[in-house]
């Protein structure tokens, strides 16, 4: 069963909206970089999921890449 940013993910790329997509990667980075910043919790696991979910946000923008120069 896909996790939910697969799904949000594939309804951009269903929609053809790169915007949305960049927007979505450049607050997960944001994000991660915040939580790497934070001293006195252990955030490896969040900042490892945040890491996933840019994986996934970059495939969906490298298909969007590719349905273009087809």
């Amino acid at each position: 069963m896909p996790n939910a940013i697969e799904l949000i993910v594939d309804g951009y790329v269903s929609l053809n909206d790169q915007r949305a997509l960049d927007d979505l990667r450049m607050q997960r980075r944001k994000l991660a970089v915040d939580l790497k910043a934070l001293t006195g919790f252990d955030c490896r696991t969040t900042i490892q999921q945040i890491e996933e979910d840019i994986i996934v946000i970059e495939a969906g923008l490298a298909r969007l890449d590719g349905a273009v120069t087809s």
